[in-house]
């Protein structure tokens, strides 16, 4: 799987969460406090701020594909990210993350992916990629805007930032739903001796200490960091069997065939919204993630990695199994995925769980409002680098047709 991380969420108000009490870092972190109480729309209103058509937030490759797409039909927009360059939240994952498909499905519309069509490109030739994407295209980017918030003065949208104020008639949230990590609440009660990080903050081995590691949470992060640290420790991987991809897709069959079939096949146009196997598989992994693309359970089994079941709790100190077995061991690497993040989106348009109310990314509780880059938005494709493009497209139709 290539997700669609972005860096430009912004300041939540809710209370704190067990993952705020670990470093985990501000890129993907809500950070409380940056709004006072005492602020109203109307205070807000009195500021000056640059009015454009469309405001897209988030710079990652769900909001630079809306932005190409904008560019193209010839309607003003700027592209907010709170990130110093474009690229940065690639570039802040581990170190031999590489991604999920080959480099061949790995081009957003208009520019190929600069490498050899069969290889799986590193985090930090992604980030340069999309720098390389945003600078040809010539895209109206602006770095350093970490949106705090996102409101409705009047018959226009107002987006606060770090760098000011936007009004738009229309907007483009582009950030994913991968804001603020998620670790269960009896992370707390872990001893003090046990280094804890989220799967978000993991870079190498190099930031653990000597001993055995538990990782939980057994999708494709938790799969790919067992590889990772199974080269040097003991490794504990915890979490349900989420399936695989019943392949090599790294071999020779794999990269002639089977990738194309499964990738633009499979993911794009059969697991959709739109058929009763594309919807009866968005249910299924909700909460779960998605099947393991490039490791086997084979392949974990070979490298030493150790399967366990689901954690449950906290005994003396030590997480504890499902079974009741209390797992020894010096660090504890949450795979447990994120929160959505959108608390700073100030409009009645999330569910009960946080979650955008969206009809294939149109919000549907309000005209002008449009998301990018969320889970199986339309597809399993809509989380993949390779499917992203296709709901920017639909996207950039829609604001054409209001516009």
């Amino acid at each position: 799987m290539t997700t669609t991380p972005t860096s430009s969420i912004g300041p939540g108000r809710t209370r704190r969460h067990p993952a705020d009490l670990m470093e985990t870092g501000n890129l993907l972190r809500t950070q409380p406090g940056a709004f006072t109480e005492a602020a109203t729309t109307r205070d807000l209103a009195r500021t000056a701020a640059q009015r454009h058509d469309v405001v897209v937030i988030g710079a990652g490759q769900a909001g630079l594909s809306v932005g190409y797409h904008l560019k193209r039909k010839g309607i003003d927009h700027v592209i907010l990210d709170a990130a110093s360059r474009v690229g940065d939240v690639w570039r802040q994952r581990w170190d031999s993350l590489r991604l999920f498909t080959p480099a061949k499905f790995d081009g957003l519309d208009g520019y190929r992916f600069p490498a050899d069509k069969d290889t799986f490109p590193t985090k930090d030739q992604m980030a340069a990629y999309l720098e390389s994407y945003a600078a040809d295209m010539d895209l109206p980017v602006r770095l350093n805007a970490r949106v705090g918030r996102l409101s409705k003065v009047d018959s226009r949208f107002r987006v606060e930032t770090t760098r000011g104020a936007y009004e738009a008639g229309q907007v483009v949230v582009a950030a994913a739903s991968y804001q603020k990590p998620r670790v269960p609440e009896f992370a707390r009660e872990l001893g003090t001796d046990v280094v804890q990080m989220h799967s978000h903050d993991y870079r190498n081995p190099a930031q653990l200490p000597d001993g055995a590691v538990l990782l939980v949470g057994a999708g494709n992060s938790g799969a790919e960091i067992a590889m990772d640290l199974a080269q040097t420790r003991k490794v504990y991987l915890s979490g349900r069997d989420v399936g695989h991809v019943p392949f090599n897709i790294e071999g020779f069959a794999g990269r002639k065939l089977l990738q194309r079939l499964v990738i633009r096949g499979l993911f794009h146009r059969v697991l959709t919204m739109r058929t009763p196997i594309g919807r009866k598989f968005r249910s299924k992994m909700h909460g779960h993630g998605m099947p393991l693309v490039r490791t086997r359970p084979g392949q974990l089994e070979r490298a030493g990695v150790r399967r366990i079941g689901k954690i449950t709790g906290v005994r003396d100190g030590r997480p504890v199994s499902e079974d009741g077995t209390e797992v020894a061991c010096a660090a504890v690497i949450w795979c447990t995925g994120f929160h959505s993040g959108f608390d700073w989106i100030d409009l009645p348009v999330l569910d009960e769980h946080g979650t955008p109310r969206h009809r294939f990314g149109k919000a549907s509780d309000m005209e002008g409002l449009y998301f990018t880059g969320l889970p199986f938005q339309y597809a399993v494709s809509s989380m993949l680098v390779s499917g992203v493009g296709r709901d920017a497209r639909r996207v950039a139709d829609w604001i054409a047709a209001s516009h």
